[in-house]
This record gives C-alpha cells, structure tokens and sequence, in this order.
C-alpha cells in the first residue's frame, strides 16, 4: 500500500522525536511492503518565524491532501512568557483542530510491565490500567468567546457546547466500548455546570442505542481523585474539552512517563497523531528527549488511521523489548546507561 503522510515537527523537541517515528514508520512500511511518503510542512514557533501564522494555509492544504497527519508538539518560552503577544504557536494547534475538524481527541493511558514500578502510583494500584479517554477538541471554554472589560479588571471565557457536538463525540465513545469491555463515562460537573447538564441528558439519551454498554456519570473532580486511587475501574471516558486536557495529563503519569503516551485526534475525514507531551524547550537540541510517545503515535496511525494492527503490533513489539532491554532514554534509565533520542530510534527501528 502507498501512503501520503503530512508531517508536522513544530517547535522544540518536536523534530527529534519525529524524525525517530519517521525512521520506525520507515523501517515497518519496509517490513510489510508498503510505501510512504512525507510531506513535510511548518507550523507553531517555527511557521510564525517563517511566515507570521502559526498554521499557514499551505500546511493546512498539505493535510487535507494526506492521508494522516503526523505531529510532534508546538509551543516556545519566549511566548510563554509574553502575555500580550498577539499571536501564539498554541493558536496554530486551535486552528488545526478546528479546520481539519478534529473533534475526538483518543487518549489511552496503559502501563508497561518493564516499568511498573516507576510509577509513583503503587503497583497494586495501576496494575491492569487499560483505559482510554475521548476528549472533545473544538468546543468548550477554549472556542468560546472570550475577553476583557471594566479597562482589563475583568476577564471572561464563555463554555458553550450543542447536542450535535456532544452527540458526536459520545458516538465515537460508544462505538469503542463496544469494542472494548462495554463500559462508558460520562465525565462532567451537571451538578453547576448547565453544558454538563446537555453532556449528561445527551448522553442518557443514547444509552437506548447501545444497550450492550454500561454507563455512568460522574463528576470530574470525583474523577481526579479515583484516577490515582483504581485506574483500572475505568475503561472508556468521555468529556469536554477543559476537563479532558486536565485529566488526561493527570492519567499520564499513571505509566510512569508522559514521554510515553501517544494520542490520536480523528475527525470525519483525516486523523492525527501526536505525543502526548509538549515541545519540553529546555530539551531541544540535547538529544535526551524520549521518542517513544511519538513512536507509539505512529503505531496508533498504522492500526487506526490504515487499519494495519500487524504494523502497528510490529511498533508496539518492539517498544515494549527497548524498554525491558533497558534501551531507554535518561528520563526512564533511573541510573542505569541512558541512550539518546537518535540511538533508541535507530535500535527500535534495526530490532523492526
């Protein structure tokens, strides 16, 4: 099979993690006799360096004409740390997900068996934890309108949701418990909050349509707590956008590194996959990053976005054998020799 792939490096250690996922994506289109093709294109610090928008329309053109898009992170400490900057590299990452119409954000959070216990959670605890969050990605707080009044004293950021656009992602939500153990969450605060109470009345609604799934309603604080004391209580859960970038950051470090999880954002037509980590500035050019959230982002687009699980269990393989082998970078060596960014990818992709 032939593929066109859309790659988008961004900023920070956005293009050292990327380039290890190329390498291994390479290595297993070799294995299986396929064939791919790059498309590189800017976007983040480094488009506005370049051309002043944080996601041209030459980018957005290349990813609408792929057939997935690989992303590393965005994001620069010189706007960070500048709060009347006009435009911002986090702005680029809006308009992708707007303008590709991503909406599902699929973040799996599982442990590895090689490092259980490096994380600071007890292995009683997380032992099992095989759970995944489906995160709305363009609506909510971040898209709403937003702004200042009173000279500035005042600031204000409006949450608005539709049905349609619960309804959306709480399909997707169903139709993956069915394929896993039929267990769904509906993550909201109904109890204050009158979009959760639309999130929890749409949801209830559907139930009819799914009648296999067990669901339930819980409010996200009460989540945030039981996602540190029985993870693996949870399969499936859905929420907003706000308190899914919350929590799923949370339940990163339930595997002992957010260098680890990798993440899909899938709309009608195309998909992305992304770590997901941030660009971790203080890392760029040090050649310590770990690339395996990335690597495992491109396993997801093998078995999701091309339906090749073989491929993507190829990835997966030989991950899970860098980690027991100790292949690792210094964020998971614990003392032990640490490789760089560079090595580990070409050690997983010669092992594929």
């Amino acid at each position: 099979m032939k593929f066109n792939i859309a790659l988008l490096a961004g900023d920070g250690i956005g293009p050292e993690v990327i380039d290890q996922a190329v390498k291994v994506s390479d290595a297993v289109a070799k294995k299986f006799g396929h064939e791919i093709t790059w498309k590189p294109a800017l976007t983040g610090a480094a488009a506005i360096d370049e051309v002043g928008e944080p996601y041209p329309d030459s980018t957005h053109e290349i990813c609408l004409a792929s057939d997935a898009v690989l992303f590393g992170a965005i994001g620069h400490p010189r706007f960070d740390n500048d709060p009347s900057a006009k435009v911002r590299p986090e702005q680029g990452l809006l308009k992708m997900r707007k303008k590709l119409g991503l909406f599902a954000n699929v973040r799996p959070t599982f442990t590895f068996p090689s490092l259980i216990d490096k994380s600071p959670l007890k292995r009683e605890r997380i032992e099992g934890t095989d759970l995944v969050f489906l995160r709305e990605l363009t609506g909510g707080i971040y898209f709403g309108e937003k702004g200042r009044r009173d000279n500035g004293e005042t600031a204000y950021d409006n949450c608005v949701y539709t049905r349609a656009e619960v309804q959306r992602l709480a399909k997707k939500g169903f139709e993956l418990a069915m394929t896993r153990s039929k267990k769904l969450c509906c993550v909201d605060k109904a109890n204050v909050l009158e979009t959760s109470r639309l999130w929890r009345e749409t949801v209830q609604a559907m139930e009819k349509d799914y009648p296999e799934v067990e669901v339930s309603y819980e409010f996200v604080d009460a989540v945030a707590m039981r996602l540190v004391q029985w993870p693996n209580s949870y399969d499936v859960l859905i929420t907003e956008n706000l308190f899914g970038d919350i929590l799923t950051d949370e339940a990163s470090v339930i595997s002992g590194s957010m260098g680890l999880m990798p993440s899909a954002s899938m709309g009608s037509d195309i998909a992305l996959f992304e770590p997901i980590h941030g660009s971790y500035p203080q890392a760029t050019g040090l050649n310590i990053a770990n690339p395996l959230a990335t690597v495992l982002s491109a396993a997801m687009m093998f078995e999701t976005a091309f339906n090749l699980p073989e491929e993507g269990k190829a990835i997966r393989d030989v991950v899970n054998k860098s980690l027991a082998e100790g292949i690792v970078t210094e964020d998971l060596a614990d003392g032990a020799k640490a490789y760089g960014t560079k090595e580990v990818g070409d050690w997983l992709a010669a092992n594929i």
